[in-house]
């Protein structure tokens, strides 16, 4: 038997509240709550509106990338600025995908 385990994330790089101004970079694993709770149609913007009401660690978001699973499609929303990619991975130590 062979199960398929599809998850939906956004990762985030963003200036947080203490140390005022410090970049940080965190990863949110979506459930299908968080899901249906994004504007549609899923773009940049709607992404970017939903992290703006869910992403309270952070003062300001700076970029980030998601890859959210929607029904049988998998929406994916590459990072604005490969300078903020690199300091995601540089910052939490993750392997590039």
């Amino acid at each position: 038997m062979r199960y398929e385990v599809r998850k939906s994330i956004i990762r985030v790089v963003g200036t947080i509240w203490q140390p005022f101004g410090a970049k940080a970079a965190y990863t949110y694993n979506l459930y299908a709550y968080d899901l249906d709770k994004i504007d549609r149609p899923i773009t940049r913007r709607s992404v970017s509106h939903w992290l703006s009401l869910h992403a309270g660690d952070f003062e300001q978001i700076i970029d980030f990338y998601a890859s959210l699973e929607v029904g049988d499609d998998t929406i994916e929303i590459p990072w604005a600025d490969e300078d903020n990619e690199m300091f995601y991975y540089d910052c939490l130590g993750e392997d590039e995908d």
